[in-house]
């Protein structure tokens, strides 16, 4: 097999080339199969350092993730060059009293010796314990969870909204009080590591390494967030649904467009595909995602039952670049520009017939940027928003609302991360019309640590609130949205810690709103 990087070395490298190579290289995992595998290695280390994760769960399964590592700062994460076996086991009961299935599978150095495997006989809407073993090592024990049947209307769903962990500016105190909720699911809404050199951001702790750039570097800076023991915990407990941002990859990023000018194409989409295999490697997802060269499709959807369609969205990699140089501007000629996307046409499409063919209560649509037009005022001047949010993208953005509004779609909820504050948002077709009617709610999550501790509220609150009278709630400290559904209310909670600089911060609840069914608009609860 030719080397990908030998491909995108030629003048004549073109993603026609990246496309073609990946037929050959999406079956990497399948070659392993048929390779000899060790089948009682012996380690030195925890192969199983970097604990154990579920997600993407339906009625009948979901993908359990681990990844063997006894070094999990070392690129290979200390493994030999050679397919490892490893065991799985899932119970209905903590004590493993009650096995309902097993096997094992193969981690592949191809793959970096994760390990995903996925579930398809189990019964609908119960929790589920499992673990691995390889050798004599056997692996933490998580607990996981199927989605009711897809017909059946659900009495209440219960999950956790995060985003934005940057590992050198606060601690993960977050995550002890969400292990303590007894969720249902969680939703990391991006930016689960963040690709910045050692030091540039350091309070608390530091990056390992310079900025990175391959997939060696990707793997490191991975395991060592994963290493984080709250974090660790907390994928132990539920599955997760994830997406990336931004920093999975590079700053600011919009498809194949660098932050940055004069940055080689070729390279940037060698270091994307390097980035992409080390996230799907670290992620419980399953087989559909594995990635094909520099591409990799994570929107997806799962219904929760007839309580919920949970649709997850990629707001990141097919999206044009972002107008006015990516600078806050007024919505002018480029903003509104219909030909510029933040999903691109393959995924708007599918998202519309998502949305058209839904039968839930609750339409959920969890995504990465702040979708409400919230404009910052500065003396007289007109307000300026921000581009690489959807303001950036106005015209899909307010097509993508007369949609909801005109099918009628019942009850959209839009969950957001990125900006590390918390908002509560009521949307219109035109967020600058009070008059108009509410189409959707938006409730974006604040970071779980970057920006440190953070404020209460900024000084500039009170003119931001009048300039942007949609805007329910804001608050920049640290924490988590905790959302409660039901057929009748949707309630989330805002979770804030007191600080994040310290370990042993306290969590507690901010704010608390609800949604009636039938009704977007923002109540306190």
């Amino acid at each position: 097999m030719p080397s990908m990087r030998n491909l995108l070395g030629s003048d004549s490298t073109s993603r026609r080339q990246f496309l073609a190579y990946s037929a050959a290289w999406a079956s990497v995992p399948f070659l392993g199969q048929a390779t000899r595998a060790a089948e009682k290695p012996r380690f030195d280390d925890d192969p199983f350092s970097l604990g154990v994760a579920s997600g993407d769960p339906d009625h009948r399964g979901m993908v359990l993730w681990t990844r063997l590592a006894p070094q999990p700062l070392q690129p290979d994460g200390g493994m030999p060059a050679t397919a490892v076996r490893v065991g799985w086991t899932v119970a209905a009961d903590e004590g493993f009293k009650k096995v309902v299935a097993e096997g094992n599978t193969l981690a592949t150095p191809q793959l970096g010796h994760s390990v995903h495997v996925e579930l398809n006989g189990l019964e609908p809407d119960r929790w589920y314990w499992y673990r691995f073993h390889v050798g004599d090592a056997v692996s933490p024990v998580g607990r996981t969870r199927t989605m009711p049947l897809p017909w059946v209307q659900a009495e209440q769903l219960k999950f956790a909204v995060a985003s934005c962990q940057n590992y050198e500016q606060g601690h993960y105190t977050a995550y002890e009080q969400m292990a303590a909720d007894d969720l249902d699911l969680v939703f990391h809404l991006g930016d689960y590591i963040y690709e910045y050199a050692a030091g540039r951001n350091g309070r608390v702790r530091t990056h390992h390494g310079p900025e990175i750039e391959s997939l060696g570097d990707y793997r490191v800076r991975l395991s060592q967030y994963r290493s984080d023991p709250l974090l660790h915990r907390m994928h132990a407990q539920c599955p997760w649904f994830v997406t990336w941002d931004d920093h999975e990859f590079d700053n600011n990023y919009a498809d194949e467009v660098s932050e940055e000018a004069g940055v080689d194409p070729r390279a940037f989409l060698r270091r994307r595909m390097d980035a992409y295999q080390a996230y799907y490697e670290m992620m419980p997802l399953r087989r559909r995602s594995l990635p094909a060269g520099p591409d990799l499709q994570l929107y997806r959807r799962a219904p929760f039952g007839r309580l919920a369609e949970l649709v997850v969205l990629d707001t990141r990699q097919y999206r044009s670049d972002q107008p006015n140089g990516d600078r806050r501007s007024p919505l002018n000629e480029a903003a509104l520009d219909p030909r510029s996307t933040m999903l691109g046409r393959e995924q708007r499409n599918w998202l519309y017939r998502s949305l058209t063919a839904s039968r839930a209560t609750w339409n959920v649509l969890a995504q990465q940027v702040m979708m409400g037009m919230v404009g910052y005022s500065t003396d007289d001047e007109p307000l300026n928003y921000s581009m690489d949010q959807w303001p950036g993208y106005a015209a899909e953005r307010i097509e993508l609302m007369r949609f909801l509004s005109e099918r009628r779609v019942p009850n959209p909820v839009v969950l957001t991360g990125d900006i590390h504050s918390h908002w509560a948002n009521e949307l219109r077709v035109n967020d600058l019309d009070e008059k108009s009617a509410k189409v959707a709610t938006e409730f974006v999550t604040t970071s779980i640590s970057s920006g440190g501790n953070g404020e209460d509220k900024p000084s500039w609150w009170a003119d931001m609130k009048s300039a942007n009278p949609f805007v329910k709630f804001h608050n920049r400290q640290r924490g988590y949205v905790r959302c409660t559904v039901t057929p009748e209310t949707w309630t989330s909670d805002f979770m804030v810690v007191d600080q994040v600089l310290e370990p042993g911060g306290k969590t507690a609840v901010r704010a608390s709103f609800v949604v009636e069914s039938g009704n977007p608009e923002i109540n306190p609860a």
